[in-house]
């Protein structure tokens, strides 16, 4: 026996919900890139293992500080360009005023570690592993490129002073060194 059309239609209907309720969720991925004038989410990133955990948000109650993100630490550009120039300009950025300087990548913390060690980063930029990609997927800032072993960072720098995003800048192509780079940056005193 069939039931009837208003029965069958709620049943579909309830699974439906179930279904939807275990297999789907709304992510960071739905909604739009983080921008100037917007708070920074409430995420934890990992520095030098994964029992350090550092929330962002806390890092950067009452500051300013400097944050940029990279595709793939010991790549290339980041580990020629990008993060030496930060490293380079640390003392200049705190002298103007910069509390921080971070460093973000799709790594996990003991690789984020090894590469800033490489860099001499101690004392001038932390380098924070976002291991899952939470970070970046909540800011809506993430790509996807196989050849580093999928889901990255886009390329991007931002000026943050008290949580709240004060200036952005992402690179066109994801991965290009042009606006990101240490020396673009326009810090406000």
């Amino acid at each position: 026996m069939f039931p009837t059309t208003t029965s069958f239609v709620k049943r579909v209907s309830t699974l439906v919900k179930q279904v939807s309720r275990r297999t789907f969720q709304t992510t960071p991925l739905a909604m739009a890139p983080i921008k100037v004038g917007d708070k920074l989410p409430a995420v934890d990133l990992f520095e030098d293992s994964p029992a350090n955990k550092v929330n962002i948000c806390e890092l950067t109650s009452g500051k300013k500080v400097v944050l940029f993100a990279v595709p793939g630490a010991f790549t290339p550009g980041c580990s020629k360009t990008h993060l030496p120039g930060y490293v380079e300009n640390a003392d200049k950025m705190k002298s103007e005023g910069v509390s921080e300087i971070v460093c973000v990548s799709v790594n996990d913390p003991y690789v984020m570690g090894a590469w800033g060690t490489q860099h001499n980063t101690k004392g001038k930029v932390r380098m924070l592993a976002d291991p899952s990609g939470n970070f970046i997927k909540a800011l809506d800032l993430g790509t996807t490129l196989p050849p580093l072993g999928g889901f990255r960072s886009k390329r991007f720098s931002m000026v943050i002073t008290d949580s709240t995003v004060e200036e952005l800048n992402v690179e066109p192509d994801g991965t290009g060194l042009s606006c990101s780079l240490a020396d673009k940056l326009k810090l406000k005193k």
